[in-house]
Formats: structure tokens, C-alpha cells, sequence
């Protein structure tokens, strides 16, 4: 009997970066089989960037009900019903779930495939037991919340981003292990709900990872929503209670903290063990991270890898923009490579926190630090939000090549700068373009303004525009006479 002939591409893994991968090799031609053992959609729509601004939405509605005695609004006590919360936030991954279905995928021209995949051979992807030939594949299985090695831990029935969408009762004191986006995104949520949260971060502060100037605004903004923060703390061990799920963290410094409910919020690790990779020659690191090169061919040369596992930026974003480059490297053989020198990043805390390019809060040789406080954004100060900042960094071109924004819809506003750092535009090339007013973009328009103004209060450039305007008037004077 002849054995059916191989797909063009195996994409395992039904999150964002294999559903774009499987969908870009389709639309090129590609006869593309994706492979997912839970559901499509992966962690973005079902754990994590959906369920996580629907629920800081609710928070931030309950937050403003809260403080709108700021402008002469009095609502009362403010009530919440977290059961209905957590409604609106499965109600928001249910109408945007089709997009990602199986259906949405067939109708793209991809086939799939629900069960367990395993590489057992060059070529060859065990599903569930049924072996299917393939000529290339891209490996898209994601990444799972890091589960420390906390002695006590296995005790407690601890949430992660993973099942914490299950909740339907809130619980009176929340512990959280992590201080970085994820921490501090559903710390700011729970507390703004009801919650009694602490943050416990082993670094010296929150987002330890951003400009520290931003962790401080940001810090600021948990503790008046009321949540503690104990940073440069380490959990050295756990205990439990009866009902397995409340206990007591204790801390290096030999304080405790007493939950109701735990939540880890550590990391992620690749999920690349058992399936396969060692069969068919793809290398992983000590992290069990893929290793990839340039562009995202693995160790073995017809083997793809894009999105968490890969080890570059964890976001949704750059898993579907590497999910398409890795498809169409593996369907048209084109050498395009990523770029991750220009990844945005959004921590959607209130107020957010964007970033783009370099570092800015370091200081690099040949770079400047270009900073507009909030309170000199018009927009920022008739909603009250002066607490933030946008901070630039330009070479010794004047080109844009790295920034941080500190406020509301900072994500938004990064936009314009993510398109300069990678264009190489001058601070003139911003200040020169017109800018709807009052707006939150005035941050870096403002920004790129004054940098410009420095460079014409130059000595030298002002001796000539000076020259320039003597020399102008006399003209007009000689035709005036």
C-alpha cells in the first residue's frame, strides 16, 4: 500500500506562533498540518493577554469609581461582585476565541489535528500514537508558569496565570511570588477588586527588568492601590494549612506572610521536553530553551522554532511576528532574520509601562537621556495622571534608539517610537511632524521638541541664524527703499 504523502509543513503547537506559522505556510501554497493537544488560541487567549486586561479593565472601573471625588464626582461605596468580574472576563475570551478555533484555521486552508505530538524520527511526528510524515516542521509549543523549588511548595494548592481564571470567589489575602509584569499586572487587579495582596520580589523592586524610574512610579501606584510590597525578599520555604490552599510564606529575613490563596508569578519555562527534539537533532540550552540561529532554524536544518520556547522576548506580538517569518524561511527558503534589538513591551499595570530599543535607564557611552516629566503633558494634567514620564535616548545622531513611557495607554503612545528606533529617525524627524492636541503623544513630541531647541541655542547655530536674520532684513529693506 502506498504510505500517504508528506505534509510540506508540521507546525506543532496551536498558540499564537503556530497558528500564524501554520497560516502563512498555507496562504503560501503549503500543505500545512498543525498539531495541538489542548485547545488553539494557546496561552495569550485562554491565560493571558485576554483574561489579564479583562480583568484589569474591571479593576480599573472599580479604581476610578473609587477616586472620582478627585473631580467633584461622588459614586458611594463602591461594590464588587467578583463572581460577575471573572463573567466579563470569560465572556470576553469566548467572543474572541472563533478567531483562533480549529474552524478559522480549516478555513484558512490549514488542516488540523487535535492530540499529543512527539518527533520519533527524521521526518516523522507520532500523533497520539499515528505516525504522519513531514518534509519541514515548526516547533510552536510555548512556554508554562515556572513552578519554583520552594521547600513546602508542593503542599499548596498554588494558582498561576494558568488557573487562576477559575477563581469565582475572591480570596480575602493574596500572596504572590513575583514582582514582574505578570505580579504586578494582578496584584494591581486583585487589590483594586478587594483584595488583600502582597508582592513578594527577590530584586530590590518591581519590574526589575525596566527603567528603575519606572518601577518606582510603578511601585507607587501598588502601594496606593494597597498592595505590599515586599521587594529584596526571598520565600525560603512554605507552609500549609488543612484545606490546602492557605498557609504562610516565610521570608529570608525571618518575617512571614499569611495567604488565603498563593499565586506564582516567577517566569516561564519552555515546554520542550518529551517531545521528541533529541530524535530528530534539535538541540535545546540548559534552560530548555531551542536553540535557534538568525532565523529561527533550529540545529536540525528542515526544523523551525518560534515564539516562548525559543528564548527570545516572551510576548504575543513577537510570537506571531516569528511564527510567519519562520513559516515563510521553511516554505520559500528566503534568508529573512528577526529582530529582536526593536521588541516593544507593554507591563499594563495603571499606569503602564512601554519600552522600545535600548535600555534608558542605563547610561550608555555616546547615548543621551531625553526626559519630559507628565506634569509638563497638558493631557496629563487635566486627568489628573502627572505621576509618569516619557524617557528617549538618542545617539550622537540625534537618531531615536531607545525609550520608556510611564502613563496611561503608554502602549499606544509607544507606537510612533517603536517606528523610530527602527527607521533611525532624529529627534527633528519627530518634533517636525504635527501632533493632534492635548494627547498622551505629546510625551515624546515634546520631548523631541526640546532636543531640537538645544540644538539651535548653540553658540554656533545661533551666530548664524542670527547672521541669517540680518542678512534677511536687509534685503527686505533694500526693496522697501
Amino acid at each position: 500500500m502506498r504510505s500517504p504523502r508528506p505534509w510540506d509543513l508540521v507546525v506543532l503547537g496551536g498558540g499564537t506562533a503556530g497558528i500564524v506559522a501554520a497560516k502563512t505556510a498555507a496562504r503560501l501554497g503549503s500543505r500545512t498540518l498543525l498539531v495541538e493537544d489542548h485547545r488553539t488560541g494557546g496561552d495569550c487567549l485562554w491565560t493571558g493577554c485576554v483574561p489579564s486586561k479583562a480583568l484589569l479593565a474591571a479593576a480599573g472601573v472599580a479604581a476610578s469609581a473609587r477616586s472620582a471625588h478627585r473631580f467633584g464626582v461622588v459614586t458611594g461605596d463602591v461594590q464588587v461582585d467578583f463572581a460577575r468580574t471573572m463573567e466579563h472576563v470569560h465572556a470576553a475570551i469566548a467572543t474572541i476565541a472563533p478567531i483562533d478555533s480549529p474552524e478559522a484555521l480549516t478555513a484558512a486552508g490549514v488542516t488540523v489535528r487535535a492530540g499529543r505530538g512527539r518527533f520519533v524520527d527524521q521526518g516523522v511526528l507520532e500523533i497520539d500514537g499515528d505516525p504522519v510524515r513531514f518534509r519541514q516542521a515548526v516547533v510552536a509549543t510555548g512556554a508554562a508558569p515556572t513552578r519554583p523549588g520552594v521547600p513546602g511548595l508542593e503542599d499548596v494548592d498554588a494558582l498561576t496565570s494558568d488557573d487562576v481564571w477559575e477563581l469565582r470567589e475572591a480570596p480575602r489575602r493574596l500572596a504572590i511570588l513575583g514582582g514582574g509584569s505578570i505580579g504586578c499586572e494582578l496584584g494591581q487587579a486583585m487589590a483594586r477588586l478587594g483584595v488583600d495582596v502582597t508582592v513578594v520580589e527577590s530584586a530590590s523592586r518591581v519590574l526589575p527588568q525596566e527603567d528603575a524610574d519606572a518601577s518606582a512610579v510603578v511601585g507607587r501606584a501598588l502601594t496606593a492601590d494597597g498592595v505590599t510590597l515586599r521587594v529584596g525578599r526571598t520565600a525560603t520555604s512554605v507552609t500549609g494549612s488543612d484545606d490546602g490552599r492557605a498557609g504562610t510564606l516565610h521570608l529570608d529575613d525571618g518575617s512571614t506572610v499569611a495567604f488565603d490563596r498563593l499565586l506564582l508569578a516567577v517566569g516561564r519555562t519552555p515546554r520542550t521536553r518529551d517531545i521528541g527534539l533529541d530524535r530528530i537533532g534539535v538541540e535545546v540550552d540548559d534552560r530548555g530553551f531551542v536553540v535557534v540561529d538568525d532565523r529561527l532554524r533550529t540545529t536540525n536544518p528542515r526544523v523551525w522554532a518560534a515564539g516562548d520556547l525559543t528564548g527570545h522576548p516572551q510576548f504575543t506580538h513577537t510570537a506571531g511576528v516569528h511564527g510567519s517569518l519562520a513559516a515563510s524561511n521553511a516554505a520559500l527558503g528566503v534568508p529573512r532574520r528577526v529582530d529582536t534589538a526593536v521588541v516593544p513591551r507593554v507591563t499594563f499595570t495603571q499606569p503602564e509601562v512601554a519600552a522600545v530599543g535600548v535600555d534608558t535607564g542605563r547610561t550608555q557611552r555616546g547615548l543621551r537621556q531625553l526626559t519630559q516629566q507628565h506634569d509638563d503633558v497638558d493631557r496629563a494634567v487635566v486627568e489628573a495622571e502627572t505621576d509618569g514620564f516619557t524617557r528617549v535616548v538618542v545617539d550622537r545622531k540625534r537618531r531615536i534608539v531607545g525609550a520608556t513611557v510611564v502613563g496611561p495607554r503608554a502602549g499606544e503612545t509607544l507606537g510612533e517610537l517603536a517606528i523610530a528606533v527602527q527607521q533611525g529617525l532624529r529627534t527633528r524627524d519627530l518634533a517636525s511632524v504635527m501632533h493632534a492636541y492635548p494627547t498622551w503623544n505629546d510625551g515624546p513630541w515634546n520631548a523631541a521638541v526640546a532636543d531640537v531647541r538645544t540644538q539651535l541655542e548653540a553658540p554656533v547655530t545661533r551666530r548664524i541664524l542670527r547672521l541669517l536674520v540680518r542678512v534677511r532684513r536687509a534685503l527686505l529693506a533694500r526693496r522697501d527703499r
